[in-house]
C-alpha cells in the first residue's frame, strides 16, 4: 500500500515539479509577463524585452516542452502564447507571497 501511495505522490509532483522548474527562471516568468496580452512572434518579445535573439527561443522552448505555451504557425512566422491564463494569475499570486514573506521576515 505505501509503494501505491508514493508511486501515485511521484505520478502527481512529478508534472508539477517540471513546471515549477520552467517557472524557476527570471527570464521565463519575463516571457510568460510578455506574452499576457497577446500572442508574439519571437522578434517581438526579443525587441520588447531586451534579451538575444537565442536566449529567448531557448526559453521558449523550455516553456513549450512544459506545456506552458501554445503555437501557432502563420506562413514563415510562428506565434507564442499562453497555453493558459491562470498562468498569469499563479504568477501573480506567487508574487504577492513572496512579497508577503519578505515583508514579514525577522531582520536580526
Amino acid at each position: 500500500m505505501v509503494y501505491i501511495q508514493g508511486l501515485i505522490l511521484e505520478l502527481l509532483y512529478r508534472p508539477l515539479s517540471a513546471i515549477c522548474k520552467a517557472l524557476s527562471d527570471e527570464n521565463r516568468l519575463k516571457i510568460l509577463t510578455a506574452l499576457g496580452s497577446s500572442k508574439k512572434s519571437v522578434s517581438q518579445i526579443v525587441e520588447e524585452l531586451g534579451l538575444s535573439q537565442p536566449l529567448v527561443s531557448h526559453h521558449l522552448k523550455e516553456l513549450r516542452r512544459s506545456l506552458l505555451l501554445k503555437v501557432e504557425r502563420s506562413g514563415p512566422f510562428v506565434y507564442y502564447e499562453i497555453a493558459d491564463g491562470e498562468v498569469l494569475q499563479i504568477i501573480k499570486k506567487l508574487n504577492v507571497l513572496v512579497s508577503e514573506l519578505i515583508k514579514n521576515q525577522d531582520l536580526f
